[in-house]
């Protein structure tokens, strides 16, 4: 766990010496996009408190100076497949978002969308010696939560504490200086695939940046479409992408939950091109032209020039909007299936507030919202990320989720298990064995 705590310190300490320089760069690397934002940094109360919606937002000191979004190249479900196509359009992307920011950036931070994903609930309990819980004893604490074990080649990627207790006083966010004899916590562990974590890692070190920082694309997405309320209250966030479907649960303002489907867009276009025999682009117009849920009476009249195939007997080929509705569909249907086992598995139907909020390039798909109601339940919404100052209109699209929660999360971090100053006799013997190796060649 050493290596594991150090490693994740080094890190930090990569963001906060970017910060201090004034420039950062997040990435967010998707199946079908890759976006990179520059956020440059200045000191409280340079920005309107009022810019932003949301509790983050508003006290916002950071700005977007650049952006750029590509084609993403060799990514498969939310994993690098290809690791030279993936480095060249990172490459490309930062490169873009450079000249429009006019600066260098030599810091990024990453967020990752597939990995296989999984959620753990931990809890540890201390005797207070002072009577009086200390920065020491929260790290204490921390340290005192029993790990499973979380198999092969599993690596942690955060580990967040999301409840304290004082005596049985729950529900306290920062116990320091509350009075009592035992502190209690709850913490929730977010491992993933470390074989997949360590390509991204590699990738990146080849396009010559230093990585400050990675995090989950769902946890980013959820920090970004779902409004103060909702996160405080309970809500789900499907995050619908290329590649992969990500799903985050949050409440008291932390995520407590968050997994991944191996489904996404990419599937719904390969099933169009399947099912009409038409090249991949073709397919990916028609479904973002023309694509929808819901078939109504008008869609059996409504025809589509497939066309763009420079076969003349293809050119003239036409389908009507519910034969294209009729494929898509049933793909949609499958994946809200998978997401409703995974809200299943998290005890969503507990919440005190069951809110799901769509968001991502796939939650643009007409009608989805009204599918999703029937089959999740009524309280289903489409959210568009926050407005952050600085980012130009053709970023603020949900497609774009990810990449603005993950410059939230740049700003405004979450405390973190490896933000305490752990004492070396603290190290408990089973914690997080599984990460020594993997944190200490890649940092």
């Amino acid at each position: 766990m050493k290596d594991l705590y150090q490693g994740q310190r080094a890190m930090r300490n990569m963001r906060r010496q970017a910060m201090q320089r004034g420039v950062i760069a997040v990435l967010d690397i998707g199946t079908s996009k890759i976006a990179c934002l520059v956020l440059q940094f200045d000191g409280p109360g340079q920005f309107r408190e009022t810019d932003g919606v949301g509790p983050m937002a508003g006290q916002s000191n950071f700005r977007v100076i650049g952006n750029a979004h590509t084609r993403s190249r060799g990514m498969r479900f939310g994993e690098i497949e290809t690791m030279a196509e993936t480095e060249r359009a990172i490459r490309t992307v930062i490169q873009s978002a450079q000249k429009s920011a006019g600066v260098r950036v030599d810091h990024v931070i990453a967020c990752i969308s597939g990995a296989s994903p999984a959620s753990y609930g931990l809890a540890g309990e201390i005797r207070l010696p002072l009577g009086k819980v200390t920065e020491g004893d929260v790290a204490r604490v921390l340290a005192s939560c029993d790990v499973p074990d979380f198999g092969r080649n599993r690596e942690v990627l955060h580990a967040q504490p999301v409840n304290f207790a004082v005596d049985g006083r729950s529900g306290l966010s920062d116990p320091r200086d509350h009075n009592g004899d035992s502190l209690a916590v709850d913490m929730h562990v977010l491992t993933v695939d470390g074989d997949a974590a360590g390509n991204l890692v590699h990738c990146i070190r080849r396009c010559d940046m230093e990585l400050a920082g990675v995090a989950s694309a769902s946890y980013a997405a959820g920090l970004a479409a779902l409004v103060e309320d909702e996160q405080e209250l309970g809500a789900a966030c499907v995050d619908l992408g290329g590649g992969t479907t990500g799903v985050s649960v949050f409440i008291k303002k932390h995520m407590i939950f968050a997994d991944a489907v191996r489904y996404g867009g990419e599937l719904i276009t390969q099933d169009i091109a399947k099912g009409l025999r038409v090249t991949h682009a073709v397919a990916e117009r028609l479904k973002t032209l023309h694509g929808g849920v819901e078939a109504t009476g008008r869609d059996d009249h409504e025809m589509i020039q497939l066309g763009e195939s420079g076969d003349w007997d293809a050119e003239r080929r036409q389908i009507s909007r519910a034969d294209l509705i009729g494929i898509m569909r049933p793909r949609v249907e499958e994946i809200l299936e998978k997401v409703g086992e995974i809200l299943d598995a998290a005890g969503f139907d507990f919440m005190p507030s069951r809110q799901v909020v769509l968001t991502g390039g796939g939650s643009q798909i007409p009608g989805l919202d009204a599918l999703a109601a029937r089959m999740l339940g009524q309280n289903v919404r489409i959210g568009r990320p926050l407005r952050i100052q600085g980012l130009p209109h053709n970023a603020t699209a949900p497609s774009f989720s990810s990449a603005i929660g993950l410059a939230l999360l740049t700003a405004h971090p979450q405390d973190e298990w490896w933000d305490f100053d752990m004492p070396a006799e603290a190290y408990p013997a089973r914690s997080f064995k599984r990460a020594y190796r993997w944190f200490k060649n890649n940092w």
